[in-house]
């Protein structure tokens, strides 16, 4: 039997579906080989026109509501590059985060870490002719998640790439430099080092802004040797 991760493994830098560390995978990850089904043109093509279909850009998560959102402003960029280095352009970027206190605004986040009624943590981009993209948010929180004892995930932000079609998709997570939650972090660690480095930003003097917001520098790879690492499910 082939191991339950032989085809969603690209390299070394990929997380297994199984790491048992991380609790949930135990149940979530496949136990019988996985079917690889050929793309057809549906699948391998899709329109450009991502204004009509999903709505413009939210680029900037901060002013969504009647006042600032509370916690640390930052601005976020970066590029979208193919396994040549080459840029990919007008590709979607979705980003969902939990506010600067580590609550998302969820059902099931019922921590008692205080909501922010100015921030929904969720925004969207397009990269640009030439790949680039850019947001600005702020800082998430980490926060408790019940999968060992003193659990806390560090500080993070969902991102998920759409391709050239809605079936091409690298959902991944951007981590904050010197945060002492990745080393013992089981979902980052899913993630083997070196390729762990791959999933955390870089701060940016250029990018940041005086008397405004820090910023951060994030490329994305996608495929080949130094490619995003998958968000772990």
């Amino acid at each position: 039997m082939a191991k339950p991760d032989t085809y969603s493994r690209e390299d070394a830098g990929q997380p297994a579906s199984l790491h048992p560390a991380y609790a949930s995978t135990v149940l979530r990850s496949p136990r019988q080989p996985l079917v690889r089904i050929p793309q057809t043109i549906t699948e391998t093509t899709g329109p450009r026109d991502w204004d009509r279909l999903m709505g413009g850009a939210m680029a900037d998560l901060t002013t969504q509501h009647a006042a600032m959102p509370q916690g640390q402003r930052i601005i976020v960029s970066g590029r979208v590059l193919d396994e040549q280095g080459r840029p990919v352009p007008y590709t979607v970027v979705e980003i969902w985060q939990a506010n600067a206190a580590g609550r998302y605004i969820h059902a099931k986040d019922q921590w008692d870490a205080p909501l922010d009624p100015n921030f929904t943590g969720a925004g969207r981009v397009i990269t640009d002719g030439e790949g680039r993209y850019r947001f600005v948010s702020v800082r998430p929180g980490a926060y408790p998640w019940g999968n060992h004892y003193n659990a806390w995930r560090p500080a993070h932000i969902h991102l998920s790439l759409l391709g050239p079609a809605f079936a091409m998709r690298l959902v991944t997570q951007m981590y904050f430099p010197d945060d002492p939650l990745i080393e013992i972090d089981p979902i980052a660690n899913a993630v083997p080092m070196p390729q762990r480095q791959r999933m955390v930003s870089r701060f940016d003097i250029a990018t940041t802004q005086p008397n405004w917001a820090l910023g951060y520098l994030f490329d994305i790879v996608l495929r080949g040797s130094l490619a995003t690492p998958m968000e772990q499910r």
